[in-house]
């Protein structure tokens, strides 16, 4: 009964949350999308400059062992960088993913906070 006694009262507040609640949630999201679009140009850059020094280094290898017997053991010390330096970016991405911040925390944040006031104002007051 006292939940239906507050309810208009509590309604405006609820409703400047809500509306806070969908500020929020609209900053987070242009925030992600700046934070990705960035990320995505550097790393498109990024791979297709060192797509070529990798391309350039090889070929500058295969061309001074070409004529010699050590042609198949350089193409192979190559290969096996490669795999070292997958490796190493597969560890590196698998540390940044779990560094990266939550989506929509700021929400979560808000939201944790006014769940607690609204328990504190709905609970049943102790007489």
């Amino acid at each position: 009964m006292r939940f239906l006694w507050l309810l208009p009262k509590a309604a405006p507040a609820v409703l400047r949350h809500l509306v806070g609640y969908l500020e929020l949630a609209g900053q987070d999201l242009e925030q992600a999308q700046r934070e990705f679009g960035a990320r995505l140009l550097a790393a498109a850059i990024f791979g297709v400059s060192i797509f070529f020094v990798i391309l350039c280094g090889c070929l500058l290898v295969l061309a001074l062992t070409w004529d010699t017997p050590n042609r198949v053991a350089a193409i192979a010390w190559m290969a096996g960088g490669f795999a070292v330096i997958a490796g190493i970016a597969g560890v590196y991405r698998a540390n940044l993913s779990s560094s990266q911040a939550q989506f929509l925390a700021t929400v979560r944040r808000e939201w944790q906070e006014d769940r607690m006031i609204l328990d504190h104002i709905l609970s049943p007051e102790e007489e």
